[in-house]
């Protein structure tokens, strides 16, 4: 790895080298400067600036800067435009020799409306003006992220850039919540195509797969609408790559991070494959003979075979010192301008991470009922965890877009992403059991995830119409080769020779293979005409969708056992590692593989999906009504194991039809005030995974996680009103209230087996959930703060799940909702001098991460309830500063997590004293730090 380094570096500086002569200036002369809008100060991206009478020119960046290089001396004229600007003409504008000629310009929106004329172009989303503007216009309750603000954040990936959205908070770093609901509610597509889920227990998209440099914008719909998919009820989350570029350019950059919980400390690690660094293991985990056979565990031959040679045996762990984390990014952006104004475009990206993760003295606890009579917890696991996680992302996009007209455009999108984790956990603590047993556990854990994404589409605009189409593929899979536990106790045994010495018992050394497979196909097909009626001008939409998908998923189970007899006493006392997993013990009568596979918690399913929809828009002067309706057709059919050790089968179908009808209306008091009012109807569908019987054992949870096969699709009802005012084009202010009623919504709970648990899915019989969010962008110049700017965003959230009388849960709040959200932050962009520079601050309200049960029995009791768990709420506090320099270069810094707060879970069980008052407590269930992350970048424009 350090040689990968060196050489990773070596480049680098040669690449560095290799640019430098561009920086010096040269005898012609060229023109500089900066577009902005007059009225907001905002700068506009993708204005173009054209020297009259030649074919030289320049298009505005994300700040609205140009350059135009090695011009010849002499006077000028020059062309601003921009779309829906008015254009602006400069005459005699000299150029010197040697000279740099500034040129800045303010541009006013165009008021009036060509009548008669079709303008056709390509309307930039990749700034907070566009987003802005988009918003606005749109039918629909949305809110969205430009480019343009991912760059002044500096996120990294798909989950950071999206908690800055109004309503959205994060679980695990990686799954969304949308005004309080679970990532199940949510629904995510890429360029305008499905995506697989990227978890194999449950509906949820990993957001930290897509790096944010790959990103054009982010867009999260709240209202339902015909023409999206009815299976959403929190958020559609429309997440767009980057697309037909305005310049030729080309750009890279390297930065280093660290994290002050895992870096300059030690690290401890399995030895990996060779192409640990790419994300992926090259078949040193693989099993000999993959997953096509069953060992029979009577054939000692074949023992003693898949003994010595069927895994990897290097379990030795290792310590090094992190010094830093890596990150590359480089991308491509190059035009084509064709014969007869046909346009070729391409952009491509690729982008590639190194990070490491700790997670040190982490509290790990498990409780039984609240001790009353001693007023004490009562423990049935305490453990101190120590998680030490390298995580490798690669990644690539390469989008191509051809524009034979300005009327038709057919674009060819593909993002591929690549996630590997290397994850080695120590797990000290006590079992409590009818006494206290001393556990030693380690988890050896390796994880690697595929994701790819690709779409042909094709739009055409006519006078009169529109039609647009996609045909879409997409692919993921997860893969955990060779998970490997260790799980030994104390001996407690007063007097015994061995008395306090730790050892490992039968099947106490474990060896489990996964793999997880999912491919989507998609087609859409989307018309939509325009009438004019007088003063009427309504649109009719109408369209149809289709999608299949199918999923395995595989699993093998080995214990290691061994022969009493034919090995040395005190062999279970012996050290696992380093003696007793070791080849001068391996053999069919001493220490063997015994296979323990059960069928069963394997699966396969498909699903299809049919759709089509109606919808009519009519304008009106100042109201705006957007109605229609959506017919879906749903078949899962899960194929299921009946047996364990024989591939015996049954499938089960799951079908359903439904028409769901949404209405969207906006009025306008003027161009600066709007109301809207939304209704819709929505589904959310059991996953494979909570269908399937199928059990999985979480080491993190240390807890069996099985689906249920009685699971019923939740029905929403979706109520939304929100008010918006855009005192200037980059502004705004908007207050929103929504109502959502569940019928039957899917939960995630637990069963107290006795000692463990095991989580699984339950229908509620209702839900309600409900809110407020808040959103202000606001330029500080009135307060004589110019080039400032403020972010606020916040909800107030609040909702009850209910359940049948008799069931074992009580109502409660729904998992996962947090009762409140802040995202704030103040901008400082200086153009002149190059500088961003922001402070970002977030807060989550205290919220249920696992939901308890309670004593629902006649005559229960509260003092036998098990409580809910909750996440507490923390303070994260993000600073940003970026500086531009010697024309094409910038560098980057940042602290996230300033405030370094420790991640917290607690229960509160309440009691009943002797004095038949009710008493309430506090148990941690987990605690760890962490920690705060330092980044800083060098990147260089071309």
């Amino acid at each position: 790895m350090k040689n990968i380094y060196k050489k990773t570096c070596f480049f680098l500086f040669l690449l560095l080298l290799s640019t430098l002569p561009g920086l010096a200036d040269n005898n012609e002369g060229s023109i500089t400067g900066n577009i902005t809008d007059k009225t907001s100060k905002e700068p506009l991206m993708g204005a173009t600036i054209q020297l009259e009478g030649t074919t030289i020119g320049a298009v505005t960046d994300l700040d609205g800067n140009f350059t135009i290089p090695n011009i010849k001396p002499g006077l000028y004229k020059i062309s601003i435009k921009y779309i829906s600007y008015t254009p602006i003409e400069l005459n005699n504008v000299t150029v010197s020799k040697g000279q740099k000629t500034v040129v800045n310009a303010e541009m006013t929106e165009a008021s009036l409306a060509l009548e008669g004329v079709v303008v056709v172009a390509q309307m930039r989303q990749n700034t907070d003006l566009a987003i802005l503007k988009a918003n606005k216009a749109s039918l629909l309750v949305q809110s969205g992220i430009s480019a343009q603000q991912i760059i002044r954040t500096q996120d990294r990936d798909a989950s950071e850039v999206i908690r800055r959205i109004p309503g959205i908070s994060i679980i695990d770093g990686k799954f969304v919540m949308v005004r309080g609901l679970a990532q199940r509610y949510n629904n995510v597509w890429i360029n305008n195509g499905a995506v697989p889920s990227s978890e194999a227990d449950s509906r949820a998209f990993s957001f930290d797969i897509i790096p944010s440099s790959q990103m054009d914008n982010m867009i999260v719909v709240k209202s339902p609408a015909p023409e999206l998919p009815a299976d959403f009820s929190g958020g559609f989350i429309k997440i767009k790559t980057k697309d037909v570029p305005d310049h030729n350019s080309f750009s890279f950059s390297v930065g280093g991070s660290i994290n002050d919980q895992a870096h300059f400390r030690d690290f401890m690690y399995s030895p990996g494959s060779g192409t640990d660094f790419l994300g992926f293991d090259n078949g040193m985990r693989k099993m000999e003979g993959s997953y096509t056979s069953r060992l029979d565990n009577s054939d000692k031959t074949a023992i003693d075979q898949i003994t010595h040679n069927g895994f990897n045996n290097n379990w030795a762990i290792k310590t090094k010192t992190p010094v830093a984390d890596l990150r590359l990014n480089a991308s491509l952006s190059h035009k084509f301008d064709l014969d007869n104004g046909k346009r070729l475009a391409v952009i491509a990206a690729v982008n590639y991470t190194n990070a490491y993760k700790s997670q040190l003295d982490m509290l790990n606890a498990r409780y039984s009922l609240y001790d009353v009579v001693k007023d004490q917890s009562d423990y049935k696991n305490k453990y101190t965890d120590n998680v030490y996680s390298n995580d490798i992302r690669l990644g690539g996009m390469v989008n191509l877009t051809f524009m034979p007209n300005d009327q038709d455009k057919y674009e060819l999108k593909n993002i591929v992403n690549q996630l590997g984790q290397s994850r080695y956990t120590t797990r000290n603590g006590i079992l409590f059991n009818s006494g206290e047993y001393i556990q030693e556990q380690q988890e050896y854990f390796y994880s690697s995830r595929t994701t790819y994404n690709g779409q042909f589409t094709g739009t055409h605009n006519r006078d009169n119409s529109k039609l647009d189409w996609s045909i879409g593929y997409a692919y993921a899979n997860k893969n955990q080769p060779d998970r490997r536990i260790i799980n030994r106790e104390e001996n407690g045994f007063v007097g015994d020779s061995h008395e306090g010495e730790m050892h490992i018992d039968q099947n106490e050394m474990k060896r489990f293979f996964y793999r997880l497979d999912e491919n989507i196909g998609s087609a859409a097909l989307n018309y939509q005409y325009d009438f004019n009626i007088g003063n009427l001008h309504p649109a009719l939409k109408v369209g149809a969708y289709a999608e299949y998908r199918n999923r395995t998923y595989n699993n093998r189970a080995f214990f290691y056992r061994w022969n009493i007899q034919n090995v040395p006493s005190g062999f279970e006392y012996m050290d696992v590692v380093n003696e007793i997993l070791t080849p001068q013990y391996f053999g069919a009568d001493k220490l063997y593989v015994y296979e323990d596979t059960d069928n069963r918690d394997s699966y396969k399913g498909n699903n299809i999906l049919a759709a089509g929809y109606l919808g009519i828009n009519i304008p009106m002067e100042k109201l705006d009504i957007y109605a229609g309706i959506r017919y879906e057709y749903n078949r899962m059919q899960l194929t299921s194991y009946t047996t364990i050790k024989d591939w015996k089968s049954k499938k089960y179908n799951y079908p359903t039809n439904h028409l769901f009808p949404s209405l969207n209306t906006s009025y306008k008091f003027n161009e600066q005030n709007q109301l809207r009012l939304a209704y819709g109807l929505s589904a959310n569908r059991p996953e494979f995974r909570e269908m399937s019987s199928s059990v999985y054992y979480d080491f993190d949870l240390f807890s069996s996680v099985m689906g249920n096969s009685n699971l019923k699709p939740a029905y929403i009802q979706n109520v939304d009103l929100r008010y918006e005012y855009y005192p200037t084009p980059n502004e705004v202010a908007s207050v929103a209230l929504f109502y959502k009623r569940f019928d039957n919504p899917i939960e995630w709970t637990y069963i107290d087996n006795g000692g463990s648990y095991t989580y699984t899915y339950v229908n509620a019989k209702s839900a309600d959930n409900y809110g407020v969010e808040v959103e202000i962008k606001k330029n500080l110049d009135f307060i004589g703060l110019k080039d400032f700017s403020w972010n606020f965003n916040g909800a107030y959230i609040n909702s009850k799940v209910h359940f049948e009388k008799g069931s074992q849960d009580k109502n409660r709040p729904m998992q996962g909702q947090s009762p409140y959200l802040i995202n704030t932050g103040f901008f400082y962009q200086n153009d002149r001098y190059g500088i961003n520079a922001s402070a970002l601050y977030n807060r989550i309200g205290k919220r249920i991460m696992e939901v308890g049960n309670a004593d629902m029995t006649e005559g229960g009791s509260v003092n036998n309830d098990f409580p809910d768990t909750y996440e507490l709420a923390r303070n994260t506090i993000d600073l940003n500063f970026s500086k531009k320099f010697a024309k094409r270069w910038e560098v980057k810094a940042s602290v996230r997590n300033l405030l370094g707060e420790k991640v917290t879970f607690i229960q509160y069980p309440k009691f009943y004293d002797s004095n038949n008052i009710l008493q309430e407590r506090e148990q941690i269930t987990k605690q760890y730090k962490p920690g705060r992350n330092f980044f800083l970048t060098l990147s260089y424009n071309l």
